[in-house]
């Protein structure tokens, strides 16, 4: 009887450290913009600006064509998805009958490469404004940057 009383002991201890590792490591919040509002994006935005600044020495003219490259980023992301609140609902539609819907999907890939195209060059103007603005120290811990930046998981 003792020898199965600490068995199940260990056993509730082991599945409750269990549930409560998972609890914690399972929350994750979509904060990188996925249903943000314009305040929480600004101040989402301004976060990312202020590290940038502090990692490549920005002065106030390069923190303001930063950040208006990320409003115009954002305005891009808000465009294409468009007017939905779930844009995967729009996915699940095309599958939703016996056939793969292939109209709609012309149709939705048409309206969201028009929004590309329509919307890029302001994106585009953004990015060179705020590349531009950089002294050549400066460009140049941006081209380290993207030269060591390889994914996720890669770590050498």
């Amino acid at each position: 009887m003792k020898r199965w009383i600490k068995r199940t002991v260990f056993a509730v201890c082991g599945l409750s450290v269990m549930v409560a590792g998972l609890s914690a490591c399972g929350h994750r919040n979509h904060e990188f913009g996925a249903n943000l509002s314009a305040e929480e994006y600004t101040l989402k935005r301004n976060k990312v600006v202020d590290r940038v600044a502090g990692k490549l020495d920005l002065n106030e003219d390069q923190k303001k064509r930063l950040s208006t490259l990320g409003d115009k980023l954002y305005a891009q992301r808000s465009a294409l998805i468009g007017q939905t609140k779930d844009p995967r609902s729009e996915m699940k539609a095309l599958v939703a009958g016996d056939k793969f819907d292939r109209a709609r999907a012309q149709a939705l890939v048409t309206d969201k490469t028009t929004v590309l195209q329509s919307r890029s060059p302001e994106v585009i103007a953004a990015l060179a404004d705020f590349y531009d603005s950089l002294n050549a120290t400066q460009q140049q811990k941006v081209r380290d940057y993207l030269e060591h930046r390889h994914g996720w998981w890669h770590r050498g």
